[in-house]
């Protein structure tokens, strides 16, 4: 199989090409050659890439597929269609499916079940049993057979016991702990966020605190226990500002945001469109920026989709019940774009930190390497609708849209899709 990409623009700081405008070719999935006016050869498949841009491929720190036992949500292989559309190259899986990804055998099957895939598949196992927040699960055994980190799956860890112990567990075979940024007593069982435009709305809203505490609390365990601890799809100003003075004191924290918390707000809220409930809650356009600052300054670690694919049943209720999350993966690159995020900082948050956090091997766009890679144009038009949602459901507010920012190519295992 070989691949001819004309005339792109590298964007891969390991690079010596990086920002550089080439010609990249392929063979048997390796690069090959980089250069200037390389001819096509007769078994080239020739794309001309003026204006657009080539990266290592992206990587998903957290998503979700139904699979085990919630297919009719999302299965590896409607994930991974959806995955490659959106860019990424890799995705890491979160446990709350049916069983609950708790042992190595949930762990194995998800990895035979994604063999021979474009994107590569990485399980994330359960910090503790059944989700349960009681009992460990088997996180070291799990770490053996391929997972790659560890979580509770949009859960927080409530026990504050159970966390410390969970900590000094993975930290005897250096796991990573993803913890999601809840206090569940003073988030209670509001939808939305505290504000004056929520309570106009006549919705009870969770307190920036809730996120904020939830934090403070993992950060002061992780320091005390000199441990790793990944915070998950931060969403407020006061856990940037938590999170970087942690960082400056030597604290080994690590996180992320979602991509549609740069760019949505609970104002989307007025007309009670369930597409929009997510949690945690969109907040201000003030914390949207805050959260742009923090990816700017290092603060944040990396964006992540938080993919949610939910059947129509769960999403087309009223918006007290509907569940939370939006399918996401092919949206990403977009909302980046519609956030005002220049190519170098897309690539960095989106392909390089996400592998760098899981100790995973980061693509690199030269000679001899292995390709691993996405080609996606900042500037060009797509339409997001039910003919280019490559994921089994549709619970999204950009679906019908037309979006600004499209993948291109992707490239990995021996395998290209172009779009």
């Amino acid at each position: 199989m070989s691949l001819l990409i004309k005339g792109i623009t590298i964007a891969d700081a390991s690079s010596e090409f990086n920002g550089k405008t080439c010609d990249v070719r392929v063979e048997n999935d390796t690069i090959v050659e980089i250069g200037n006016e390389l001819s096509a050869k007769k078994s080239d498949t020739v794309l001309d890439s003026k204006c657009s841009i080539l990266s290592p491929g992206f990587f998903d720190l957290n998503c979700f597929f139904g699979e085990l036992g919630l297919e009719t949500k999302e299965d590896i292989k409607t994930g991974s269609a959806a995955a490659a559309a959106g860019g990424f190259t890799g995705v890491a899986l979160m446990p709350n499916t049916k069983p609950v990804v708790h042992s190595k055998s949930e762990v194995e099957y998800i990895l035979n079940r994604a063999k021979g895939n474009l994107v590569d598949v990485h399980p994330i196992g359960a910090v503790s049993h059944g989700l349960e927040g009681k009992e460990l699960a088997e996180m070291f055994d799990m770490k053996q057979a391929g997972a790659v980190a560890f979580a509770e799956g949009g859960k927080a860890i409530a026990d504050d016991g159970f966390m410390s112990r969970a900590l000094q567990y993975a930290l005897g075979f250096d796991g990573l702990i993803f913890t999601h940024p809840e206090n569940k007593s003073l988030a209670g069982k509001a939808h939305v966020n505290e504000s004056a435009t929520t309570i106009l709305l006549g919705m009870k809203g969770i307190p920036a605190l809730a996120e904020e505490m939830q934090i403070s609390r993992d950060i002061f365990l992780a320091q005390y226990h000199n441990a790793p601890v990944h915070i998950s799809n931060i969403s407020t100003s006061g856990a940037v500002a938590i999170i970087k003075k942690a960082k400056k004191e030597g604290v080994k924290v690590t996180c992320d945001v979602a991509a549609h918390q740069l760019v949505f707000t609970e104002e989307l809220l007025n007309d009670f469109d369930s597409n929009y409930k997510v949690k945690p809650p969109l907040r201000s356009r003030a914390d949207n920026r805050a959260l742009i600052a923090g990816l700017k300054d290092g603060t944040i670690d990396a964006i992540s989709s938080q993919h949610r694919p939910h059947e129509i049943e769960f999403k087309n209720v009223e918006f007290e019940i509907a569940s939370y999350g939006i399918i996401a993966l092919q949206t990403v690159l977009p909302l980046l774009v519609k956030a005002g995020l220049d190519a170098a900082l897309i690539v960095e948050k989106l392909a390089v930190a996400p592998r760098k956090l899981l100790k995973l091997p980061i693509p690199a766009i030269k000679v001899g390497e292995k390709a691993n890679f996405t080609v996606f144009n900042t500037h060009k038009t797509w339409e997001f609708n039910g003919q280019t949602n490559q994921s089994k459901s549709a619970n999204s507010p950009l679906l019908n849209t037309t979006l600004t920012g499209k993948v291109e190519l992707v490239y990995n295992n021996g395998q290209y899709n172009i779009y």
